[in-house]
Formats: structure tokens, sequence, C-alpha cells
């Protein structure tokens, strides 16, 4: 079998309503949907976490692939990715992102030609409903959606999403540069939500060393389960751990200083972050040696979601809930998708490969969505009238 083309398609799928970040106002993200397809017919399904990967696949990785064996992902690791000595002394990581989004879909091919689900090929499932928890933030209203801009609202809103969806893990930001309003908020939510609710905060380091000292002291007392990034650096989460027994997670995948300093306790990536599922494994068993936690991120569309799924059903380690921003998004790329979970739980696809299948409608949507409007902001800014025609307009 040899790789004969590899398609980019780069997608905007939007929030229904944008949320605050550190960055401001976050619409929803630009994806680039990778389909390599074989001289045998076999398609694999693949996502870079940015648009601006895909164009680094279009340029570099794919022009490397082309007839190469798919089903030899160090072969192919080895023609798009320099060595790691190369990437040290030159600062330049975005191929190993994005062969990673491009190495999800070589998976995806193995497991179609061999006609089993992806977590078979990983050594077979220890669990197959996978948790993710609910997401809750400051959210204007946008077309009859969000409108979560005090702590009743967002205690109104995760209070609905328990009754409706049997939630029970909830995971949040509250950002709008005042610790206070954050205290008021999670003392607000642990009354409505009860004792036994998981209650997860991410700052997205917004804070000092200073404030966050104080922030922890107040919040400690309401159970906090983990809280993602609440400064900036490891050392100084190290200081932070001096005075708070909460556990701190980060997206950066920086194991042997998390070792060195006792903090952060967990890592939340993105699998073509890490250079792909390949490499996502390594890490995994990485962080298990040593200690250290590890669950899957956010804002990926179907095709990722998928990825993360298989890892988690094959992998002893990841036991806590991972992030999801499935009940905000509007759409998604595969069949009946987004996927959305039901007290606290999707099930892992069971079809060959990731068990995922293409929506053509949905991709020729998004796709135009992109095509029309260019790359979604980091930030959605409401006096752009070009940030407008980022967000559903029903």
């Amino acid at each position: 079998m040899k790789i004969t083309n590899i398609r980019v398609t780069h997608v905007n799928v939007p929030f229904d309503a944008p949320f605050w970040w550190t960055g401001g106002l976050y619409p929803g993200a630009s994806k680039s949907i990778i389909e390599v397809e074989t001289d045998e017919g076999v398609v694999g399904l693949g996502e870079a976490p940015w648009y601006h990967f895909g164009e680094i696949i279009k340029a570099e990785i794919a022009p490397a692939l082309i007839g190469a064996d798919p089903l030899d992902i160090a072969d192919c690791e080895r023609r798009c990715v320099p060595p790691w000595q190369i990437t040290a002394n030159t600062g330049e990581g975005a191929s190993a992102v994005a062969f990673g989004a491009v190495e999800v879909a070589l998976w995806d091919i193995r497991g179609k030609v061999f006609n089993l689900p992806l977590y078979k090929l990983l050594g077979g499932a220890v669990r197959k409903e996978i948790k993710f928890s609910e997401y809750f933030s400051f959210r204007p209203e946008h077309n009859g959606a969000g409108g979560e801009m005090s702590p009743e609202a967002i205690c109104a809103y995760c209070e609905r999403m328990r009754e409706e969806h049997g939630s029970t893990i909830f995971e949040g930001k509250l950002i709008l540069g005042d610790p206070d309003l954050e205290i008021r908020t999670v003392r607000m939510l642990r009354e409505a939500l009860g004792d036994k609710a998981q209650i997860k905060l991410d700052s997205n380091m917004q804070y000092s060393l200073t404030t966050a000292r104080w922030l922890l002291r107040e919040l400690e007392p309401l159970n906090i389960r983990n809280y993602e990034d609440p400064v900036a650096t490891f050392e100084e989460m190290a200081a932070l751990r001096q005075h708070s027994i909460i556990p701190f997670s980060t997206h950066v995948p920086d194991l042997q200083r998390a070792v060195a300093l006792g903090a952060p306790d967990n890592f939340v990536c993105n699998f073509a972050a890490l250079g792909g599922i390949s490499k996502t494994l390594k890490f995994i068993a990485a962080c298990e040696a040593m200690g250290k936690g590890f669950w899957c991120y956010s804002n990926d569309l179907g095709i990722m979601t998928a990825a993360y799924l298989h890892v988690s059903a094959a992998s002893p380690l990841i036991s806590e809930a991972s992030q999801s921003l499935f009940r905000w998004q509007v759409g998604d790329v595969i069949q009946n998708g987004p996927f959305r979970q039901t007290n606290d739980v999707v099930a892992v696809p069971e079809g060959p490969g990731l068990g995922v299948e293409l929506d053509p409608d949905a991709m020729r949507r998004w796709a135009a969505a992109f095509e029309e409007n260019g790359p979604m902001s980091h930030f959605y800014d409401p006096d752009n009238p070009k940030h407008h025609r980022t967000l559903p307009l029903n």
C-alpha cells in the first residue's frame, strides 16, 4: 500500500456564543481536516489543531509522504520531521505538530486495513465509556445562546446540564480579571451542585503568584478537583504548591521540568501537539512512571475527539475526565457529530480505525465558512464587523 495524495481542508466551526478567556472573547477555532488517500482506496482521517499547521502539511508533509507506506509510521515520520537535535537548536517544532495531525490519519488507515477499532490496535480497552467534563464560562448572549454573565447565570447553566444530561463533572474559566468574582461564583457553584460534583478551574495563566496564593486559599475548602495553569510558569506553580493542596494541570508538555520542580501534577494535551498518537502513548507511559496524570484537550472536532476516545479507552492512566466544549459546538465535520456526553461519558466508537466518517454536507458548509471569512481569530471583537461572520446566524 502506498500514499497517493493528502487532502487538506480548512474549516471554521464556531461556538453558539463566544466565551471569555485570557485573550478576550473566544468564538471557536479554525481547523485543518486531513484525508490521507492510498492506492488501495483506504482513506485515513486526521485533524490539525489550527489551520496554519494544515498549510505546513500542504507545503512540506504531503510531498514527502507521496509513495510512502502508510503502515510504516516510523518511516513516514523520518521523511517529515527533523531529528530532535535540529528542532532543539532552532526552536522550530511546527513540522512535528503538522505530522502529528497526519499521523492520526495513518493510525486510522491501519485500523481500517485490519478491520479493527483503534483501541484494539493499542492493546484493548480497559474502559468503553470515556468521561468528559461539562464546560462553563462567562459568555455574552448571542442569538439566544450564552448569556451566562453572572455567578447566578453560570450556576443555572450548570444545574440545567445536570438535569438535562446527568452531568456531575464541571470545568470552567471564570476569567474577567476579578478573583473576587471567581471565588463568589465557585462558592455558589458548590452550593448549587452539592458536595459530590467535581469542579475544575482554569485561569489560562492570568494570575500573579501573589494573587493565586490568596485565591487558592479561599477556594481550597470548596474541594476543587484541579486548577489548570493558575500562574504562568512551572516555577510559580512549584512555589504555589507550598501553599495549596489543589492539584495543578497544564497544556505545556514538559515532563522533565515538572518532575524536577514538583509541579504541575497533570498534563492536558492535544495529540497532534505531542507529535501524534505514537508519541502520545510514550508520553502517557512516562507520566505514569513519574507519577503525573494525563487527560485530553478540548476545542477539537470529531476526528481528534475520536482519537481521544480510543487512546483513553486503552490507557489505564486516563481516569480523570477530559475537557469538553461539545455542548457549545454548533456542528462538526463527522457524521452524527459533535460527540456529546450523557451522564458524563461518551461511548468509544466501534467501527474500524477511528470509527468516524466525514459528513460531506458539513464539510462543505464549514469549508465555505473558512473560504468566505478567513481564519477565525483567537478572540472575538464585537465592534469588528468581520468577526460577526465567524459566529452562527441562527
